[in-house]
């Protein structure tokens, strides 16, 4: 096995770098080691615990075990313990933890689709306020989380995506956004990583969204009839993809230009080289439904690649929420105090990336956290001790 894929590897990799996080309380208030707390509530969460209730119960049914690695000095810490804990890390110390981690286990994603996307806390809502969002980056192929950053509502995404893409490493990758993200100053700043992107188009960008649906409507879809090879001798690409499942069969089109001088906010959107349209013709039990979508990309013209972006940014909702709000029950979370709902994600998401990240055992995401929940030898496997 890969040294740096190994388990002991990248579990020994994480516990070092939280013994570089900032302890936030007072030195006179440290009865336990912030490491110590943050590898309980890491244990509880890869056994299907939730909350800090069972972090503690966690701790006091295994405290021999954990003695074996762990100081506790003072036993074993208090739900309060850990809820003021959890509550008062800096997020940003603990994403900067984060991202290191991941890029010391998965130093590098390049090619890869980073999809970035936003996923409603639902039940870590304090009366009065709105529903409170994490901004995932998630690499598709890797099927690791690159890094978050919360916001207090959907439309503060727009200024939290440009924080996260700040501390990620994307040199080479395509980052791939819906229509909230589809702003200039984001793309500038992909482009300023060295990265390539797709970004979704829709009302928030009414002219330009009319303007590249025209272009389509006179310039594509006569070519729908054409072979895919007729349609790439000039400034177009075309690429096709059929499938069947669910009771239904699903055709995909995708088209891509680089005609776009005629764009004149093109000098606005930095690496900007092509547009392009998927449509997607549904037969269900006889019955036709089309829709099309329209993209602002940098990429060149190669209707394949537009096609694996687009494909691969729709499984950030099929793979990474539905293992957090399946396997991890995010949606069930009550956290809501000061930090902690941003920071008990964080650590959901360093679950979800051990879990995913060891091969010993070739099971569901949820049986891997029965297994660990039944033994701590393999509780130990995912922490590499």
């Amino acid at each position: 096995m890969d040294e740096m894929n190994c388990p002991s590897t990248i579990a020994k990799s994480l516990v070092e770098h939280f013994e570089k996080l900032p302890d936030p309380r007072m030195k006179r208030t440290r009865c336990h080691k912030l490491v110590d707390i943050l590898v309980i509530g890491l244990c509880s969460e890869l056994t299907g615990g939730e909350g800090f209730n069972e972090m503690e119960a966690f701790g006091t049914d295994r405290e021999e075990w954990l003695r074996t690695f762990l100081e506790l000095p003072n036993g074993i810490p208090t739900h309060d313990t850990f809820n003021r804990v959890f509550s008062a890390i800096a997020p940003e110390a603990f994403l900067e933890c984060f991202v290191q981690w991941v890029q010391g286990i998965c130093p590098r994603v390049d090619g890869e689709t980073v999809a970035i996307d936003g996923k409603a806390l639902r039940r870590a809502l304090d009366a009065g306020k709105p529903i409170p969002y994490i901004v995932n980056a998630w690499a598709s192929e890797s099927g690791l989380v690159l890094g978050q950053v919360k916001v207090d509502d959907k439309s503060n995404e727009i200024t939290a995506i440009p924080k996260l893409l700040e501390v990620l490493d994307i040199d080479g990758c395509v980052v791939t956004l819906d229509a909230m993200g589809c702003q200039k100053e984001i793309a500038a700043n992909i482009i300023d990583k060295n990265a390539d992107y797709v970004l979704a188009l829709k009302g928030n960008h009414a002219t330009v969204h009319e303007e590249v649906r025209e272009f389509f409507k006179d310039a594509v879809l006569p070519c729908a009839r054409e072979c895919a090879d007729t349609v790439a001798e000039g400034t177009m690409d075309f690429f096709e993809t059929t499938g069947k499942g669910h009771g239904r069969i699903e055709t995909r089109r995708y088209w891509i230009s680089t005609d776009i001088d005629w764009f004149e906010d093109r000098p606005l959107w930095k690496g900007l080289f092509s547009i392009g349209m998927v449509e997607s013709i549904r037969c269900v039990k006889g019955k036709n439904s089309i829709e099309r979508r329209f993209f602002l990309a940098s990429l060149p013209r190669c209707a394949k690649r537009l096609a694996k972006a687009v494909r691969e940014h729709w499984g950030v909702e099929n793979t990474l929420h539905w293992s957090l709000d399946v396997t991890l029950r995010e949606d069930d979370s009550r956290a809501r105090t000061n930090n902690a709902p941003q920071n008990l994600a964080m650590l959901r998401r360093i679950v979800l990336n051990l879990l995913k990240k060891d091969k010993s055992k070739k099971r569901a995401l949820k049986a891997k956290q029965r297994s660990a929940a039944r033994s701590t030898d393999y509780l130990q496997v995912l922490l590499g001790i």
